[in-house]
This record gives C-alpha cells, sequence and structure tokens, in this order.
C-alpha cells in the first residue's frame, strides 16, 4: 500500500468484472486498478485503458500477476473451476483476496482457501453482493432486532422463466461446476442463511433436472442457446434440514415453466411474523389484536437502481475491512457452508440418498 491507497489487481476481465468489479472499484478513493489478466489479452488491455492508473500492467498470465509486490488486493473474477486454485495462490503470494461466487466447486477446495487465509493472516470473502441490497440490508435489520422471532422455516429463490446465460462457459459443467444452482441459487441460499444467521446443515435432499436445456429454439431472454453445449442442469431443488431444526427449501431455474420468476430472494417464517422480498420492496406478515395484518416497506429492491449501489457497498466495505482490519461481512466460513450446501443437493440428485452434513 502506497500513500494510504490499495493497490488492486484483477484476475479475470470478462462481464462481471467489466460490469461490477471494476466500475466499483474505480469510484473509491482508497483504491488503484493497477494489474490486469485475462485469457483473452485484448480484454485485459481494455480494462487497463478504461479503470487503470498510469502504471497499470497487463500480464501474460496471472501468476506473474501474483509475483508483484506492489499489488495488495487480487479479485477472482474467473471460470468457477479454477477460483481455489487461484485463489489459494494469491493468499500465498500475501494478497488478500476477494473470489467470485460460489466460492469454489467442491467443499474439499473451499476449505482449502479456508485454511489458507487463516495459515496466512490474509483476508479473504466472496462476492454475495446480494446482501448488499438496500432490501436485504433492512430485512437483515429486522431479523437481529429480532421481530421475527425464531426463524424456522424459509425459502432461497432463484427462479428465471427462460434466463439462460448463453455466452462464456456458463454451460459448460467442466468449467463451472454446475449451472443456475451455482449461479443464482448460490446468491440466494446465501441470503436466505445470512438473514436467517443459521450456518449449521444438518440434512440435504436434492433434485435436478436438464429437460429444457436440450430443446432448441426456445425462447430466452438473451441469446438462443446451443442444446449440444447444455451439459448443466436447467433447473435444481434442495430441502435442507438444519441443525437447530429450521427448514429451508432451495429453488433455482434458467429455464423452468413458471409465472412468478424472480432471483436473489429469501420468504422467512418465524414465531413472531413472517417476511419475503418482493419487486418493490419488503413484506411483513403475521396477527395482531386477533387480526392478520400484510404490511409492506417500500425500499428498491434492484442493487442497480439507487445508491449505495449492490457492489458498490460490497467493494466499499470490503476496503474497509481491509485498512480497519476488520473481518469482511461475507466471512470465507460461511461461503464454505453455502458450497457444502450446494454439493450436497448434486450429490442427492445423483444417488438419489438424502446427504448427512
Amino acid at each position: 500500500m502506497a500513500d494510504g491507497r490499495l493497490r488492486f489487481g484483477i484476475i479475470g476481465c470478462g462481464g462481471i468484472a467489466q460490469s461490477r468489479h471494476m466500475p466499483s472499484l474505480s469510484r473509491l478513493p482508497e483504491v488503484e486498478l493497477a494489474a490486469f489478466f485475462d485469457p483473452t489479452p485484448a480484454r485485459a488491455e481494455a480494462a487497463r485503458k478504461s479503470y487503470g492508473v498510469r502504471d497499470a500492467g497487463v500480464y501474460a498470465d496471472y501468476k506473474a500477476l501474483l509475483q508483484d509486490s506492489s499489488i495488495d488486493v487480487v479479485h477472482v473474477c474467473t471460470t468457477n473451476a479454477s477460483h481455489a486454485e487461484i485463489a489459494i495462490a494469491a493468499l500465498e503470494a500475501g494478497k488478500h483476496v476477494l473470489c467470485e461466487k460460489p466460492m469454489a466447486t467442491t467443499p474439499e477446495d473451499a476449505r482449502r482457501m479456508v485454511e489458507t487465509a487463516r495459515r496466512t493472516g490474509r483476508k479473504l470473502t466472496v462476492g454475495y453482493n446480494n446482501r448488499f441490497r438496500p432490501d436485504s440490508q433492512l430485512l437483515y435489520q429486522i431479523c437481529r432486532q429480532g421481530d421475527l422471532g425464531h426463524i424456522y422455516y424459509a425459502k432461497a429463490l432463484a427462479l428465471r422463466r427462460r434466463g439462460v446465460p448463453s455466452w462464456g462457459a456458463f454451460l459448460d459443467r467442466e468449467k463451472q461446476g454446475g449451472g443456475p444452482l451455482v449461479d443464482v441459487g448460490s446468491h440466494a441460499l446465501d441470503l436466505t442463511l445470512w438473514l436467517m444467521d443459521n450456518w449449521r446443515p444438518r440434512l440435504v435432499l436434492g433434485s435436478t433436472y436438464a429437460h429444457l436445456g436440450k430443446r432448441a429454439g426456445s425462447a430466452n431472454d438473451w441469446a438462443p442457446w446451443d442444446p449440444e453445449k447444455f451439459t448443466v442442469e436447467d433447473s435444481a431443488f434442495g430441502f435442507v434440514i438444519m441443525e437447530n431444526g429450521a427448514t429451508v427449501v432451495v429453488e433455482s431455474s434458467w429455464a423452468l415453466n413458471v409465472v412468478d420468476e424472480g432471483e436473489g430472494r429469501a420468504l422467512l417464517c418465524g414465531t413472531e411474523a413472517g417476511a419475503d422480498m418482493v419487486d418493490d420492496g419488503v413484506r411483513l406478515n403475521g396477527d395482531e389484536f386477533g387480526q392478520r395484518y400484510v404490511k409492506h416497506l417500500d425500499v428498491a429492491r434492484d442493487f442497480t437502481s439507487q445508491p449505495p449501489y449492490g457492489h458498490e457497498l460490497q467493494c466499499r466495505l470490503w476496503v474497509d475491512a481491509i485498512l480497519r482490519d476488520e473481518e469482511p461481512l461475507v466471512r470465507p466460513e460461511e461461503a464454505l457452508v453455502v458450497t457444502e450446501i450446494l454439493d450436497a443437493i448434486y450429490r442427492s440428485a445423483s444417488s438419489g440418498e438424502a446427504i448427512h452434513l
């Protein structure tokens, strides 16, 4: 760190880095974007020109970037299967690391990441940016105040009717480790467990389907997908029993014949009240004076609609955690639990058996 500013390196300059990480970091006065790597060199060079400081470098491989002793922090924005390898190497090189979700494609790799962060004393966090939306922050406060009481049933919702990301490596199981469950389902599960403050799963039952993804010519929100390259599930569902007896249902899809879609949402049922996330805010329900009530709290749900934007707040608090030597809001131990549950859903779907954690 020079002159009180943290020097950041971006490993993977694709869509999520271009649309979220680099714009958000570039607006923070304590940050210098100083190093870039991407398997497509032209993308890294374009990122340097758009966001890099005067002495920013473009590197031929990520290991060369990690050898730059002037770099304090690295953001890993690559395909899922490479997350653990790159994040561990960055931690070993003395860098603080924000890794895009999912943390890793296996619990074993995620545990190695946690253990490496502890051993090296470097900070590690994972890009679960849905926690930083205004509606998420509000509902978190409501939960922590105890307004819902003991939350014993919840749904983590990430349903797209026809929202298949048809570009890049999204449809490649080898590179991504899965489809909508690790993509949008991962976000919803992390958000729900965080709101519940419950990180101890006991039993997981899961099912996955690959019916619609194998069809050509289907409607889609983006460009049509190639069924031959669709090697991941198109929808996945999980039933999780926590150690304290609470139940969490996970629903995720890229393609599903459903009208009521929505992602990054949680439904919470507690002993005192319930809550769910709707398009324009948070909805509370319960009973008072012998009568049922529904109360609507109008707050922007879309984290791109009002400041502080979800990614910007995530980056702001991440930089603060580094400078103040505090724990990041998204703790790696929590992201590990999400990975363990996702893996158990896939294993249960494959075996037809419940998975004990």
